[in-house]
């Protein structure tokens, strides 16, 4: 064969081999993943600002700390219901007809994994805080402050949205920090993260989960639920381990008329819908909802805070607290028609 002596045959032969290989290797596999795997059924669009957000975040390099990825190990359990499969990522395109698809999934976690925390951490003004200043809700935290996205004026105006930041984050600086249009629109990229839920009675391929011995013999509904573990997962962030809360940013829960209080019912619509009826702190999203929380972990959430910190409020059972979230399901229901 003189194919070798000749280059004018020998190049275009190995470049009709080389597209060939990586038509088998790369293109079919990809066309075949992009028709066999759809968006989960309820999955939702991301708005306008949320897609703004979206490369915002790509552009702050947040995709080198922070992953977008749910495995089958202990450890992942707490950011996610499930593992993640290839259609929670189906949606996710070339970020521009010049710029390929962003590695949203990640690398690493230098910090903790995004997946859900759409419903692991709700609250808007939880996030600004932490985007301003991480240390201000979270002390341990090594995130670089995103100061940029804001801006601090002597007098806001009805338009802005005020950061509620304690003085001691400040600098020394006075007036009102104030978040920016790309402080908004990256906190509408981060809550609109939340792992879509499996259409009932179907689950993901079976190979994803661990056999697990259960012995239900002995075994009673509400037996493990740690009140505490409930507290840090869910509430920590924002009214801090040790209860309490962020002068001017969240209610502390120590000593509070309302955890220590008898009108349940305000309690436990707190938990589950939120509150916004203090203007001096941020508002509070409905974890409760948000996390699909039972009237076990809801009675163990309010257990432990009216245990803790000196608190001698009285315990609660969910039997009560059962009858207490239906009786709010429909006075929402009811609001809402």
């Amino acid at each position: 064969m003189n194919i070798f002596n000749d280059h004018r045959k020998l190049y275009p032969i190995a470049g009709l081999l080389f597209a060939f290989l990586t038509y088998i290797v790369v293109v079919m596999p990809a066309f075949d993943n992009q028709y066999n795997n759809l968006p989960l059924p309820g999955t939702k669009p991301l708005s306008g600002d949320a897609k703004a957000g979206k490369l915002i975040y790509i552009a702050e390099g947040c995709v080198g700390c922070h992953s977008q990825q749910v495995r089958n190990v202990e450890m992942d359990k707490m950011f996610g219901s499930r593992p993640g499969m290839a259609s929670d990522y189906a949606n996710i395109g070339r970020t521009s007809i010049w710029q390929n698809t962003a590695t949203l999934m990640g690398t690493e976690r230098t910090g903790p994994d995004l997946t859900d925390v759409g419903n692991r951490q709700p609250s808007k003004d939880w996030n600004l805080m932490h985007l301003f200043n991480p240390r201000s809700v979270v002390p341990q935290s090594i995130m670089p402050a995103y100061k940029w996205l804001f801006e601090i004026k002597a007098v806001p105006s009805k338009t802005d949205v005020v950061v509620s930041m304690p003085e001691q984050f400040l600098n020394g600086k006075t007036g009102k920090v104030v978040a920016t249009k790309e402080a908004l629109q990256l906190v509408a990229y981060i809550q609109s993260l939340k792992q879509t839920p499996l259409p009932s009675g179907t689950m993901p391929a079976e190979f994803l989960y661990k056999k697990e011995v259960v012995d239900t013999k002995n075994s009673k509904e509400g037996e493990s639920v740690n009140g505490k573990s409930l507290y840090e997962a869910n509430c920590a962030a924002c009214h801090q381990v040790n209860g309490e809360g962020l002068k001017g940013a969240f209610p502390s829960l120590k000593g509070s008329p309302v955890v220590e209080g008898e009108n349940l019912e305000l309690y436990v619509d707190i938990i589950m819908n939120g509150y916004d009826a203090r203007p001096e702190f941020g508002v509070m999203a409905g974890v409760g909802t948000n996390m699909n929380l039972t009237e076990n972990e809801v009675a163990a959430i309010i257990n432990y805070e009216r245990s803790s910190w000196g608190n001698k409020g009285k315990k609660v059972t969910p039997e009560e607290i059962k009858k207490i979230i239906d009786f709010i399901k429909i006075k929402v229901s009811a609001t809402n028609q």
